[in-house]
């Protein structure tokens, strides 16, 4: 098993904030709106250095979405920000007529998602938005591991032209890849090569199934970890060939397990090549109010959750 390391913990959502002050100074066309969350989501270090190219729209996400439509017609380049919940569900009309529909540059930025939202509860930690947006026709969808990662995806879809979504968190989570990667938009990453069994993890859950690697290999079992950053469009081949060599797979991410990364893998997996499958992810429940690490363990998304997944895909071969 390959060894990494970390030397900090930071939150994805400032890999954000610095990704979007760097595309500040890069292109005078990267435009910012949020919806009365700045701080929260990293952009006010954006908001100070380029304040003719921010704006605050207050609580009104579906106009934010209509305003920065509107703004890719002349060339803008337009980041939206609020939290996942209110990036996804409560605009989903909006952006499926004015965004996907109409083909518009908008990248729809989205922090706080999924379980280590926290203490805000089950109406803020929104595990449906992976689905609702790739389910959208030229939706591009992207859910990042760490602080570098996100920086890098941030100045990656600006290059991009077409709608994206970008999920990011809120905790401090080991930042583990390099500074100063390339980020290729729908490009898996093989973390660890393996021959018994393949774990395809997205954002937060990539560190787990580090962790989960080590443990396996402490029980003779080498396994095949790889990041899978963009969910849409999923980087099939990877998958295939490594679900091969290997002959099962574990998908594991924040999210409800139907409409997420497993089942875009399943459905993979299903037109080319079946293969025993377990999903670690929430099981049709909303969540509640906790700390993080205590939210991870109750809905099973934690370390000890993807080796059991492991032990129980391998009896399945």
């Amino acid at each position: 098993m390959k060894k990494y390391t970390f030397t900090e913990k930071k939150d994805t959502r400032s890999g954000f904030g610095a990704g979007l002050l760097e595309l500040g100074k890069q292109n005078p066309d990267v435009v910012a709106l949020c919806a009365d969350l700045t701080e929260s989501l990293k952009m006010d270090a954006f908001a100070k250095e380029f304040p003719d190219r921010f704006f605050q729209v207050g609580i009104a996400e579906a106009n934010m979405i209509g305003m920065a439509a509107g703004m890719t017609i002349g060339g803008k380049i337009p980041f939206t920000g609020t939290f996942a919940n209110f990036s996804t569900g409560r605009v989903y009309d909006q952006i499926r007529q004015s965004v996907a529909y109409s083909d518009k540059n908008v990248k729809i930025c989205a922090s706080h998602a999924g379980l280590t939202l926290g203490e805000d509860g089950a109406t803020h930690q929104i595990l449906e938005d992976i689905g609702l947006m790739k389910m959208l026709p030229g939706m591009t969808v992207i859910n990042t591991c760490d602080f570098n990662q996100t920086k890098a995806a941030t100045m990656a879809v600006a290059k991009h032209h077409g709608p994206v979504y970008l999920r990011f968190g809120r905790p401090a989570v080991p930042n583990f890849t390099a500074p100063d990667q390339v980020f290729e938009i729908g490009k898996a990453v093989m973390l660890n090569e393996g021959t018994d069994v393949t774990i395809i993890a997205t954002g937060h859950l990539v560190w787990k199934a580090i962790e989960a690697g080590e443990q396996l290999a402490a029980q003779g079992i080498s396994a095949e970890i790889i990041n899978i950053h963009t969910i849409k469009p999923l980087d099939e081949e990877a998958i295939l060939k490594s679900v091969a060599k290997t002959k099962c797979v574990v998908t594991a991410e924040e999210h409800q397990m139907h409409g997420g990364l497993g089942d875009a893998v399943a459905q993979a997996l299903a037109r080319h090549l079946p293969a025993p499958q377990e999903f670690v992810a929430v099981n049709d429940s909303f969540g509640e109010s906790g700390t993080p690490d205590e939210l991870m363990k109750k809905y099973g998304l934690d370390t000890v959750n993807i080796v059991e997944a492991v032990n129980k895909v391998m009896k399945r071969k």
